[in-house]
């Protein structure tokens, strides 16, 4: 250091002082254990907050940071620290996700790469479809089927709007499958469905307009779940609840999830979508390595079994509509 006429201090290079980036402090691999967190369950997310029912109280949370960029969802059993008051404007904080035991998920479409995991931990998949208004939907019934056995999850099929159509054309197309399911109507009772959903964590999927959230409320009044009219004609209309959310309900968990127009299947096997199809499973174990099961595909034993007229014409379809839509050759997933 130099000094300049008249006492004052000249800077020269070796006055400055460099500060390292990213700070002068030690990185490590090393995560706190947060041997004081409290397991709690993720009950709703919402732009980054997760709201979380721990030791019988509601708080908010954040995700540390040291989770990284991994997705936390309904469902998820988390382990949080921090303000665990409940009271306005505290945030805790989620530092471990447990195990899951399923996780239920979706792509965009049939050849999207990006897997969406919709909510975990659940064991039973509860498939709403309308009978009319908008009409049924089977090829998107048969997405969910197929979500549903690759999870691991107990499909039940819920048939709405009962008054409006008769179920019988769609209950003989699940028959063979041994799917239980209910038919309901507005004015109707919800004893039998009650009891399927007893005990359970039961997270509801269904197309938008097809009164789903309708039947949320109906089971659980006052939770004023966002309901909407989508277009009979065109299918289309506003999606009515825009979050999951999932609340208790007689001994377990109910979930209800965003209506969506499409369940893409990308993120599964093309084996393990003819698995969804049990009725047409046991045919394909003599189809050649290799079958694409398609309407051209050599010595194909489920196109066998259906020229034999052993094999319902219309589940065949979807199955090779299913395949087909993987590799980007199928029309958008809406039904005639």
């Amino acid at each position: 250091m130099s000094r300049t006429r008249g006492g004052g201090r000249h800077l020269d290079e070796d006055d400055i002082r460099i500060r390292a980036r990213g700070g002068s402090r030690p990185r490590t691999r090393t995560r706190p254990k947060h041997e004081n967190a409290v397991e709690g369950l993720v009950t709703a997310v919402d732009r980054g907050r997760y709201r979380c029912l721990v030791e019988g109280g509601r708080v908010v949370a954040m995700k540390a940071r040291e989770l990284g960029r991994g997705s936390i969802v309904v469902g998820d059993r988390v382990d949080v620290v921090g303000d665990l008051s409940g009271r306005p404007d505290t945030l805790a904080r989620i530092v471990r996700v447990r195990e899951r035991t399923s996780v239920l998920r979706r792509t965009a479409d049939d050849t999207d790469p990006v897997e969406r995991v919709i909510v975990a931990n659940a064991d039973q998949l509860a498939i709403v479809c309308s009978l009319a208004d908008p009409a049924p939907q089977p090829r998107f019934v048969d997405r969910c089927l197929v979500a549903a056995y690759d999870a691991g999850l107990s499909p039940l099929l819920c048939l709405t709007k009962a008054d409006l159509a008769d179920p019988d054309a769609l209950l003989r197309m699940y028959e063979p499958l041994g799917v239980p399911f209910e038919v309901l109507s507005p004015e109707g009772g919800l004893t039998g469905l009650r009891e399927r959903l007893a005990e359970r964590t039961t997270v509801l999927v269904g197309s938008s307009g097809v009164g789903k959230s309708t039947l949320f409320n109906r089971l659980i009044p006052g939770t004023d779940r966002a309901v909407g009219h989508v277009n009979a004609v065109t299918g289309r209309g506003r999606h009515t609840s825009t979050s999951a959310v999932a609340l208790p309900f007689e001994g377990g968990w109910l979930i209800d999830t965003p209506g969506v127009r499409s369940f893409g299947l990308a993120h599964i096997a093309p084996e393990d979508v003819v698995g969804g199809f049990p009725d047409l499973a046991g045919f394909a174990l003599d189809c050649p390595a290799g079958c694409t099961h398609r309407e051209d595909a050599e010595d194909c034993a489920i196109g066998a079994a259906l020229e034999r007229g052993e094999a319902d014409p219309a589940r065949v379809a979807s199955l090779r509509r299913l395949l087909a839509g993987r590799e980007g050759d199928a029309d958008e997933d809406v039904e005639p």
